[in-house]
């Protein structure tokens, strides 16, 4: 196993200074006009046309995909263009997405866990604009350690569950993270993350429920080294949108992810789940 780099230890005051500017832009990104927090609703399409309170239209879904029809009057805007009368989305791909402009709003449709569904995002939703920030534990060195990514001969497709009842996601793990954490060798399955050659673990720990969310929490890695080195900083360990709002579909931690330490580094349990 690998624990923490050789070398200097971080000076406290400019690592934590470095950890404020990174928790403050994503706190901002998660406060965005049309992030997760504006969400008004989450509506399951099938294929009878529905009307919702919160979007446009009757929506409805089959086997060519999803399709709305706007009444007189109404209209849209998705890719730049103004639609009005009938839109066929066609067939959205797993874990895709179109946004289609309605005023200050953003009708989301989406596809999850092979579902079909349409979550509006509306700037003025109460738990947006009254957003106040995220606790977190005090940042410390000693929560970012280096581990060894372990990639395996094949990407494993992974099911887990979702804080939705009944809904799975499947995701192709291409290896795992092993690394040492307050003197116990433990290791994390890890999927692609955002950029590029990057990595994500989905994971709880002995502090799920006490002082973090329940379910899960997140954490990003960068592309491992060419030994496979690579950083694992706890203190950017960050909540999922299920953390502020019933209304998302997120995954759960594989059941091998489930840590048997307290990680007492990253988001705490949102204000709004106190």
């Amino acid at each position: 196993m690998v624990t923490a780099s050789a070398g200097v230890v971080p000076d406290l005051d400019d690592f934590t200074a470095r950890w404020e500017a990174w928790h403050g832009r994503h706190q901002a990104r998660l406060a965005d006009p049309h992030g997760f927090l504006a969400i008004t609703g989450r509506h399951w399409l099938d294929g009878e046309p529905r009307r919702f309170p919160d979007a446009p239209g009757e929506w409805s879904t089959g086997p060519d995909g999803v399709v709305v029809d706007l009444a007189t009057g109404e209209e849209l805007v998705i890719g730049g263009e103004p639609v009005r009368g009938r839109h066929d989305f066609g067939i959205i791909p797993e874990r895709g997405g179109v946004n289609a402009v309605w005023g200050d709003a953003v009708i989301e449709v989406a596809k999850r866990g092979g579902n079909d569904l349409v979550r509006p995002r509306h700037p003025g939703n109460p738990l947006r604009t009254e957003f106040g920030g995220t606790p977190a534990y005090p940042p410390h060195p000693r929560w970012a350690v280096t581990g060894r990514y372990v990639p395996f001969a094949e990407p494993r497709p992974t099911t887990v569950g979702s804080v939705v009842d009944g809904l799975e996601h499947v995701y192709d793990a291409p290896g795992r993270v092993e690394f040492t954490l307050d003197g116990r060798d433990l290791a994390l399955t890890v999927f692609p993350g955002h950029e590029p050659g990057s990595l994500s673990a989905l994971f709880t720990d002995a502090t799920s429920g006490v002082t973090t969310y329940a379910a899960n929490r997140s954490l990003l890695l960068p592309a491992p080294a060419a030994d496979g080195t690579v950083m694992l900083d706890f203190n950017r360990a960050v909540n999922l949108p299920c953390a502020y709002t019933d209304l998302a579909t997120c995954p759960l931690p594989p059941a091998e992810n489930r840590l048997p330490v307290a990680v007492e580094a990253g988001e705490q349990i949102p204000n709004e789940r106190a």
